[in-house]
């Protein structure tokens, strides 16, 4: 199979010269450019809200009910890492540190002088 080179390097020169092209005609490169960030820019806009939108209310009305249970059990999981939490505020620990701190001397009372007169 032979590769068309003619066919190819008209194609490459085709691509070299766009940059050349968008450059003289540039304000109206501009415009293009323009209308095709608005085009992109609305098709995006219509997907994320408009749509949302939408399905956000088909999804409300189909909305399931609550399990009784599931929730029950979550409602149990919760009030014991409630009471868990309450009972650290309470407890006491020990001291890791007890037999490595040395007592500070307590300063001992300097018998004062009392000047003769």
């Amino acid at each position: 199979m032979l590769i068309d080179l003619k066919k190819n390097l008209n194609k490459i020169k085709f691509l070299k010269k766009i940059p050349g092209t968008a450059a003289r005609y540039s304000f109206l490169s501009c415009l293009i450019f323009f209308f095709f960030a608005l085009v992109l820019g609305g098709i995006l806009f219509y997907k994320y809200v408009i749509l949302a939108q939408k399905t956000a209310v088909e999804t409300i009305q189909k909305s399931s009910l609550l399990q009784e249970n599931i929730y029950q059990e979550i409602l149990k999981n919760w009030q014991e890492q409630e009471r868990r939490f309450n009972e650290a505020d309470f407890k006491e620990y020990q001291n890791p540190f007890k037999k490595y701190i040395k007592p500070t001397p307590t300063p001992s009372p300097t018998p004062t002088s009392i000047p003769a007169s």
